[in-house]
């Protein structure tokens, strides 16, 4: 395997970006000038594949902050570290504070303190990609009509409109009513020489969603040529039509335009329907899955190699963090479990309930017997979660190698219900909301359908919570809805992890990381404002 670590300025000298696994051509770093600016295909078409493959080798990586951080973190392995971390900070995903659980922090919140290692490596992720995308879209002309550079070129596009949604939700409040509050440095191809020299301010909210929306639509447009011209994604790694409608129609629920987001989760729909992907009936996820991509309901996702560092590691990956059938450091530190409130809410008819285990730690007729086996062997508390299945289906596998999930259809009928329910069209919703449920309860069932008919979006909240637990999206939901964090009575067995966080409090917030402040010279203190760690409450 050929591994190498780039170290370029992005926003300042400080900020570490990883290169790329498994790949002969490598991408050069540093800044794309005008000069440079020449079409990947026609200088070199490999360089041009080199390079958005870079972009999303920067998602899957075994401790791409060391050099940063002064240390090889078992947390800090790409985009993983970010759902894990926003998956903590909820009160929907319950984990023992321990000496196995490398999350602690993110369940006190003091991932928030701006020398937290947790901080420095979310931020460093996040512009990491934005980064690799830049170097894609810098390197293509905008007006192409190469079907293969305008594939290349919306990748890049997509990506970093991704890696700015994601940003835009964890340093800012939600859209509305905050518009013109500082978000992060906007970075592109386009002021990012000048950045690394003089630095680069905080842009607004308003300003970070117009860019977003510019580089998705845009995207969504390069990515229905190249369709044209025959040019396709290779596999789920890469960003599709499907992905890229379904990322904007996630951009514009954030912003709470409903009917763009309603006709965006239908066009992802539809040209995801096209490309063979479909909801999973109850039956396949009636066993431990959510493993790999080729599953039927995979959108997009991280396609993980068992040659990969973070495989090779044994216990610094995902899997081994979150999951409960294979080995890792779950066996040790107790597992995920869901909060005991939602677990009560769900209806009995509902596939989903079984992927917990239950008052008995036990899932009669999910598991299997060697399941059920190796469950009971690692004395799993229950409702421990079993909802994703180990590599290959293995049970007790060191081998954890799973795909990383990005985004389902499923969540994509979830946004059409909530929707179309919102911009007025409440009929219309109905019909995402009956059809995704359909292949989740028993049949004939009616349930949570009473909820939709009083309270659509608040019913669609609920079903996210479910049917998206763990894989790393829920936080985002936390803070479009101005929800907060009220932790009392989910079952945190941690006194010092039940809060009751009011939805306005600041500590709901990530702090920009204080080697940012330091190297990057348009920032100040301010940017990053002193923090104040929330106060446990009495658990019900």
């Amino acid at each position: 395997m050929k591994t190498k670590y780039i170290f370029a300025s992005l926003l300042v000298s400080s900020l570490a970006v990883t290169g790329c696994q498994d790949m002969d051509t490598l991408p050069d770093g540093g800044i794309v000038t005008d000069s440079q600016k020449e079409t990947v295909s026609t200088l070199n078409p490999e360089r041009g594949v080199a390079k958005v493959n870079a972009i999303f080798s920067t998602f899957n990586q075994a401790f791409p902050n060391s050099s940063a951080l002064g240390a090889e973190r078992h947390n800090d392995i790409g985009y993983p570290t970010v759902m894990l971390c926003l998956d903590s900070n909820t009160e929907d995903v319950i984990s023992d504070n321990n000496g196995y659980n490398w999350t602690g922090y993110d369940l006190t919140f003091e991932d928030r303190e701006n020398t937290s290692l947790e901080g420095q490596m979310v931020w460093n992720d996040l512009y990491s990609i934005v980064f690799a995308a830049n170097n894609v879209v810098g390197s293509i002309d905008e007006k192409t009509e190469d079907a293969n550079e305008q594939f290349y070129l919306g990748q890049g596009l997509a990506a970093r409109a991704f890696s700015y949604w994601v940003m835009a939700q964890l340093y800012q409040f939600n859209y509305k009513g905050n518009e013109d509050k500082p978000c992060v440095p906007l970075i592109t191809e386009k002021n990012s020489e000048d950045a690394s020299v003089n630095g680069c301010k905080r842009s607004s909210v308003k300003d970070v969603y117009t860019q977003i929306e510019s580089d998705l639509t845009n995207a969504i447009g390069l990515l229905t040529n190249a369709g044209k011209g025959k040019v396709k994604r290779a596999d789920k790694r890469y960003i599709s039509l499907s992905v890229a409608y379904g990322l904007r129609a996630r951009m514009y629920l954030s912003m709470h335009e409903y009917a763009k987001a309603a006709d965006d989760a239908a066009n992802a729909i539809k040209a995801a329907t096209s490309e063979g992907i479909a909801v999973a009936s109850r039956t396949a996820v009636g066993k431990p899955t959510f493993w790999s991509v080729d599953e039927v309901n995979w959108m997009w996702g991280i396609i993980v190699s068992e040659t990969d560092d973070v495989v090779d590691t044994g216990i610094c990956n995902w899997p081994s963090h979150m999951g409960s059938l294979n080995y890792g450091y779950a066996n040790y530190s107790g597992g995920r479990q869901i909060s005991l409130k939602l677990y009560k809410e769900i209806d009995d008819a509902d596939i989903r309930k079984q992927w917990w285990l239950d008052a008995a730690a036990e899932s009669d007729g999910f598991l299997s017997d060697e399941q059920a086996a190796f469950v009971a062997k690692q004395g799993y508390k229950p409702y421990t979660q079993v909802k994703f299945g180990p590599y290959n289906d293995v049970v007790g596998t060191t081998i954890n190698a799973n795909d990383i999930v990005l985004m389902r259809i499923e969540e994509m009928y979830l946004i059409a219900a909530e929707a179309y329910a919102e911009a007025g069209n409440r009929a219309e919703g109905e019909k995402y909301f009956k059809e995704l449920l359909n292949n989740r309860l028993s049949s004939g069932s009616q349930a949570y359908l009473t909820d939709y008919a009083s309270n659509p979006q608040e019913a669609v909240y609920f079903q996210r919570r479910i049917e998206l637990w763990g894989e790393g999206v829920i936080w985002f939901d936390v803070m479009r809805l101005n929800k907060g964090v009220d932790r009392r009575g989910a079952g945190f067995p941690n006194a010092e992890c039940v809060f009751n966080i009011a939805k306005t409090d600041d500590i709901l917030l990530w702090r920009i990381p204080e080697a940012e402040l330091q190297a990057n010279k348009a920032l100040t203190a301010e940017d990053s404002p002193a923090w104040t760690l929330p106060k446990p409450v009495a658990d019900e």
